[in-house]
């Protein structure tokens, strides 16, 4: 196990763009891995009700959202605290190698979990050869 691996990563505040909802924006952690008929990206967002969660598609720009409850942490007079509460926002280009109308996406146990079929011209296909 090396070092980055336990090491802890502070979150990160989206400070760069306009905001339209009140209070702090977080980038959410995200992996993206690559299977043979998609692209999967998943993304922790702890806190988030499966309502609030907002995955849109425009001019080639994927964005997620996610709003968490503050009245949940109002009055709350911490000790010691290392979870900043915020909502999250992420926004990812995505290529016409994605067939955009099949996009899913689903949330277990605060993460989300957004799946990118691949366009069938982009899956690799077997060629025959003829002979002449």
């Amino acid at each position: 196990m090396t070092a980055q691996e336990i090491s802890v990563r502070n979150k990160q505040e989206v400070t760069n763009q306009e905001q339209t909802r009140a209070g702090r924006s977080y980038l959410p952690d995200v992996d993206i891995y690559e299977e043979p008929d998609k692209l999967v990206l998943r993304a922790d967002m702890p806190g988030v009700d499966d309502k609030t969660i907002n995955v849109h598609l425009a001019d080639g720009l994927l964005s997620i959202e996610g709003q968490v409850a503050l009245q949940d942490y109002e009055n709350l007079a911490p000790v010691y605290t290392e979870y900043n509460v915020g909502n999250y926002m992420r926004r990812f280009t995505v290529s016409n190698d994605v067939d955009v109308d099949r996009i899913s996406a689903r949330v277990v146990n605060g993460v989300l979990h957004v799946e990118l079929p691949k366009a069938e011209h982009t899956k690799p296909r077997r060629i025959t050869v003829s002979t002449s």
